[in-house]
Parts: structure tokens; sequence; C-alpha cells
């Protein structure tokens, strides 16, 4: 999914611990994780700095191919950050070097972000997961799938849900709910006709006037059916702002990012923090890199805008720093920083198969997470259960609690025909361990 040339902003590893011999090298694990994210040598956590740095390499054939403009990558284990790094350029027409800490649109994801936020509410006992989402936002009730769709003139027809549309459903993307532009060509036609926005470079309206628009429109198919990525959790956001009495906005801010200290992330970014915002590339017919233009009227710059949408499923930007903080807390259990999010129980929920036998992929999928199968895991080194997702604008992490990694690697480029950095991203990270967690002994 991504690449870059080195730029020689090299921070955030140590070079110390290779002087020493292998035979000489002492491991020394933590017992549990620091109190906040903190560099250290990649020995100190059983990893090889010296093999950590097979990925400069790799990444750096990418951007010297042109197949990348910038490539930023964090790798942390047991709460150390072992490599943390940006390559290539931000900007190829100035040739200004993308820095570690750049601003990156994270599109989808934020879905992880919500979810998290929406079950700090699931523990205050504010609803259960099968309840029925017409329970708080009643434009749900008596929803209807599509039966009949002409592509002409995009009219259709319906047939009543066999079943309302639940919460866990919303959260495992298997209400029926598709997705603007990226979705089903019946949702695609469907929403741009009734004006649904898709969380990206939408900054006018507001939730509470878009969602329930949307729920008068036809479900792809039944509710708990089949697994369809949509726009489940842009409605989940919804259901924030309807439980809290506050904005999404207001809501993540006060009680995830505050208290964490996600400094960097937003909906739409202060004056401040727009000139570390970072340039989108694309590829044109030749697959050669080029800026991205504005389409659709939608602008690149749709993140330093003063927007009133709030898009749980799409509409933050920040840094690959603050994601990790997100990512830490949860592999914590719940905590990071002295702050308590939320409890294990709830991590442990939230971060295993909820959708039986129906699958994403080859993987399962949590609540607001892709989990890795076996079969998955059989592909590449990432342990089974670990969790990830990624962004429509080449950004992915993964959660490997067995091993206590968390790993990012962000790029800024859609559409993206050189996707395989992704999964070399991954083995570059696996081959650099060399001590198996403590609890696998």
């Amino acid at each position: 999914m991504k690449t870059r040339m080195l730029t020689g902003l090299m921070a955030g590893f140590f070079l110390s611990a290779t002087a020493q011999t292998p035979a000489a090298r002492v491991v020394t694990r933590p017992s549990s994780a620091p109190a906040i994210l903190q560099e250290a040598p990649a020995e100190s956590v059983g990893m090889s700095t010296a093999r950590l740095r097979r990925m400069d390499a790799v990444i750096d054939d990418y951007i010297a191919k042109g197949r990348q403009a910038g490539v930023a990558v964090l790798v942390a284990r047991n709460g150390r950050i072992v490599y943390h790094k940006a390559y290539g350029q931000d900007d190829i027409t100035t040739r200004s070097p993308l820095t570690r800490d750049a601003i990156f649109r994270l599109a989808s994801q934020t879905k992880a972000i919500t979810s998290i936020g929406l079950m700090m509410l699931f523990e205050e006992g504010k609803f259960l997961l099968d309840d029925p989402i017409s329970k708080y936002i009643p434009a749900f009730k008596n929803p209807k799938v599509l039966d009949k769709f002409n592509e002409k003139d995009t009219t259709f027809t319906t047939v009543p849900a066999k079943r309302e549309i639940t919460i866990r459903q919303l959260l495992t993307h298997t209400s029926g709910i598709s997705y603007p532009t990226i979705g089903t060509k019946e949702a695609v036609a469907i929403y741009a006709k009734y004006n649904i926005p898709s969380g990206i470079g939408t900054p006018t309206g507001t939730l509470a006037e878009s969602i329930p628009r949307l729920a008068a429109l036809p479900l792809m198919h039944n509710p708990g059916d089949r697994w369809t990525y949509g726009l489940s959790t842009d409605v989940l956001g919804y259901l924030i702002e309807v439980l809290s009495g506050q904005s999404l906005d207001q809501f993540l801010r006060t009680r995830l990012f505050e208290p964490l200290g996600m400094k960097d992330t937003y909906f739409y970014l202060p004056a401040a923090q727009q000139p570390r915002l970072t340039r989108v590339y694309t590829e044109d017919s030749t697959r050669t890199l080029r800026r991205l233009p504005t389409q659709g009227g939608i602008s690149e710059d749709y993140p330093k805008q003063a927007g009133t949408y709030y898009s749980g499923g799409a509409g933050l930007s920040g840094t690959l720093f603050d994601y990790a903080i997100f990512l830490q807390m949860l592999l914590n259990g719940g905590t990071y920083n002295g702050k308590r999010i939320l409890s294990p129980t709830t991590v442990r929920l939230i971060t295993q198969n909820q959708i039986g036998d129906l699958n994403q992929g080859i993987n399962k999928f949590g609540l607001g997470f892709s989990i890795t199968s076996e079969r998955s895991a059989a592909r590449l080194p990432v342990s089974q259960g670990s969790y990830d997702w990624g962004g429509f604008f080449g950004t992915t992490y993964w959660v490997d609690p067995n091993e206590k990694v968390v790993a990012l690697l962000y790029t800024q480029k859609v559409p993206n025909s050189y996707g395989d950095l992704t999964d070399k991203f991954k083995v570059l990270v696996y081959q650099a361990i060399t001590e198996l967690n403590q609890a696998e002994r």
C-alpha cells in the first residue's frame, strides 16, 4: 500500500545496542508497558535495530522508482517505540521532506476511534449492543431493503426488512448500509440522488441532518445477512451525539483525545496545525505519481476548512504518534498514562470475532476492527487475533496483542497500484523480532 525515499529524517531509533555483539547482548524486557510511549533501543524489547533497518532499503526503493512520494512508519513493542521514521518528500514539486510529525488524513481510521468512543458510553449503561438503533434514532424504525433498481433513472422499489438494525450490526458493518462513491453501484447512485455525504471533503451540514435522511433509504441487504462496508460508523457518530448531548467533535476531544494526550488529531485543523498537513498524490494512466487534483468539488485541503460535519467514519486527520497512543491504550487493556478509558473486559469484547460465520475477506470483524483469522495469520507473520484497519488515502495500522506490537505505515496516495508495501512492511516488522513475547515461552 505504500513506499518512500529516505528524507534524512532518521531520528527515532537507537544505535547504541548495535555496537554489542549478539553474544554480549542482554535483552531486558519490562514487565509492563511504560505509562507513555517512549523511544528505546529495539534490543531492549527483543527486536533488532539492524533488522528493522532493512525496511529503509525497501521503502527507499519504492520512492526512488516514483511509486510513492513519502512514507512514515512507527513500530512499538511493549510500549517502547523502536522505529519512527519519515522517508521521501511531502511535496515532490518543492522537494520538501516528509516529517515525523506530519498530519495525515486518517479517513477510515476514524472508524476505530468513533467505535471506542461509543463503547465508552456502553460501559456507562447507555445502551446494549443488541438494541435496535431505532430505539435512539427513531428514523431507523421499520427499515426497508432494496428490491429492484433502475440504473437509467435511479428509481427503486423496496421490501420490508426482516429485522431491525442493531447497534452491534452497525459496529460490525453487517447493517446493510453501504457507502457513497465506493459502495455498491446501487448505493452510490441512490446516496448521490439523496445527497448523503461520504464524510471526506463534505464539511457542510450536520449528522443530525444527514443520518435521518440516510435512515429513510433502502438497505442493500437484510441486517445481519452479510458484511458490507458502509456509513454504519457515521450512524454511530450520530448515536454518540444523541446519547452524550455533545457534538461528536466535543465528545471525542474531551473524553478521548485530551485524556490520552492526542494533541494533533482533529476533524478540522486549527490554523497553527495546517502547515503540517501532507499533500495527496495519485497515479496517471502510466502509473506515474502526480498530485491529486480537485475532483467532484472535493479538495485535498478539506481538513483546513471550518467544517460542521463530523464524520464518525472518515473525518479525522492526525499524526502517526497520536494514533499510536490510541492503539497503545487498547493494547494496555484500556488505559494509558494513568487514564482509564475502557475496562480490559470491554477491550476483549471489542477485539473478538463478532460476525460469527460471516467473513470480511479472509478475516473476521470485531466492534470496529478487522480481526486476523487463522487463515490470514498463515499468510503473513501477524498473529491470529491481531486487529487492524486502514484509511482511504493509504494509511494502515495493526495491533498484535500476542507479540505486544503496535505498527503503523502512512502514505497519502489514492488510488495506489503498489499496495504490496503494506504486506512487506508487516514482514519487515516481524522479521526484526528476535525473541518471542515472554508469554509464549
